[in-house]
């Protein structure tokens, strides 16, 4: 999303006028600018308002550059620092560089071009940090919301987002969950159907019950009907002693039957019967067990197929679907890829996520991913990245692994920042200069430039003469 660059104040800092009147003539149209004449000044503004960006001459009288970044720095520490020297001070240089004050160091006399692209990036950095915040102190707020439990109504377990698709899901949760109905939710593996069925359950009137999970998919064909049913004593070879079956455990319950789509055949009478009769025996017994249990059962199959192939009977499957719940894969609901991955951070590194930033470029790189693998490729990508993330930013190199399929360009492994960030604005440009026809004026509405900051990203990639 392009951002409205006026909207972010930017303080020039120079102790010489001149400089300052030719900042404002060069940068004023398209950048809210504000400017000091001292390190004192520039200290007071930074008191008194917001400032997005400082652009900070190094040698000033009285204080020097590097200084008023440091004194800056505490007291508006979100603030993007830009160095200005006529002068190579390379050490002084390279050490505010690395302490993390300054972003960037730009040489007098400086290049219009040069300086307003760096603007914009120093915007775009502050951004999305203030936004990074946002987002964790909002999952620390609905952390703290569901670790009360308030009320069982907006009790969603961890499914985070905000998304059109997944409200619809959660509206559907509400409905449902306080009726007897079984459920059959459906969806892509990793899309999160096991937490709406937890959801399911701690919605209803059954919530101070057990919730019985069994994968079908994970259980050999043999073992699955004593895994439901449970058996008796020497009912079969290892049957050393009686064991409830995954029914009896989940009595006054929800049983979640996960991937009921691999459920052999002759199993799938016996669990027909157990719906509608709400009794079955144990394998080897011969004494009828009556059990209380809702049923909600998830695939990520298509059931319609099977029952067709008539690998899947159609009496069980209008039986367990009686109320469907379709889950959305990740790629229809993108706008959630920043809050879970933010989410996924605070967990995995032990609940002290708020450490941990994504910056701009892997934000960009997440939700350009098509995520084959939903929401638990996701986690595993986040921790991952986590282990790779070094000052405690997760960058565009560290998601490299994530090869962006066929609309986005192949990154290598070890590309530098840089490297990342140029090939992905290339990309924009040639996405955008495609749609538009050529068309320079299309091109700069669509992307919130002005012509001549578009002419020179072009010519910098080689896509204008």
């Amino acid at each position: 999303m392009a951002l409205d660059y006026r909207r972010y104040p930017i303080l020039v800092v120079d102790d010489e006028e001149d400089n300052l009147v030719a900042f404002e003539m060069t940068f004023g149209e398209n950048f809210k600018l504000l400017t000091a004449t001292s390190g004192a000044l520039a200290l007071d503004i930074l008191r008194k308002q917001t400032v997005s960006v400082m652009v900070v001459d190094q040698r000033m009288p009285g204080m020097s550059g590097t200084e008023l970044l440091a004194g800056a720095a505490a007291i508006a520490p979100d603030t993007v620092g830009i160095l200005l020297t006529a002068y190579r001070d390379i050490d002084v240089i390279i050490a505010a560089l690395h302490s993390g004050r300054v972003y960037r160091y730009l040489q007098k006399p400086w290049d219009a071009r040069e300086v307003e692209v760096v603007l914009q990036q120093a915007i775009e950095r502050h951004a999305f940090t203030a936004e990074n915040r946002r987002l964790t102190g909002r999952l620390q707020e609905l952390s703290n919301f569901l670790g009360r439990e308030v009320d069982a109504r907006y009790n969603y377990g961890e499914m985070v987002g905000e998304s059109v698709a997944l409200q619809e899901v959660q509206k559907v949760i509400r409905k449902v969950a306080p009726t007897k109905a079984t459920v059959l939710i459906s969806g892509e593996s990793g899309t999160g159907k096991e937490l709406a069925a937890r959801a399911i359950h701690h919605q209803s009137s059954r919530k101070g019950g057990p919730f019985v999970r069994v994968n079908l998919a994970a259980l050999p064909a043999t073992l699955i009907e004593s895994e439901l049913f449970g058996h008796e004593k020497g009912a079969f070879t290892g049957a050393v002693a009686q064991k409830m079956g995954r029914f009896e455990l989940a009595h006054g319950g929800t049983l979640f039957l996960d991937e009921i789509g691999d459920l052999p055949l002759e199993t799938q009478i016996k669990l027909l019967r157990v719906i509608q009769e709400k009794e079955f025996e144990r394998v080897g017994g011969t004494e009828t067990v009556q059990v209380d249990v809702r049923l909600v059962a998830a695939t990520n199959k298509d059931l319609e197929k099977l029952v067709e192939q008539g690998a899947f009977r159609s009496d069980l499957y209008y039986r367990v679907r009686v109320f469907p719940i379709e889950m959305p894969p990740l790629r229809d609901r993108v706008e959630d890829i920043p809050t879970l991955a933010h989410h996924f951070l605070h967990q995995l590194s032990g609940g002290d996520g708020g450490m941990v930033e994504l910056g701009p470029d892997s934000l960009a790189r997440l939700t350009a991913y098509h995520w084959p693998g939903n929401v638990r490729e996701l986690e595993n990508a986040m921790e991952r990245a986590l282990i790779l993330a070094e000052d405690q930013i997760v960058r565009a190199e560290d998601l490299a692994f994530l090869e962006v399929d066929r609309s986005q360009p192949k990154l290598p492994l070890n590309a530098s920042l840089d490297v990342v960030l140029g090939t992905m604005e290339k990309h924009q440009l040639q996405e955008a200069l495609a749609r538009s026809d050529g068309s320079v004026s299309a091109m700069a509405r669509e992307l919130g430039l002005n012509r001549t900051t578009l002419y020179y990203r072009l010519k910098k990639y080689g896509l204008m003469t």
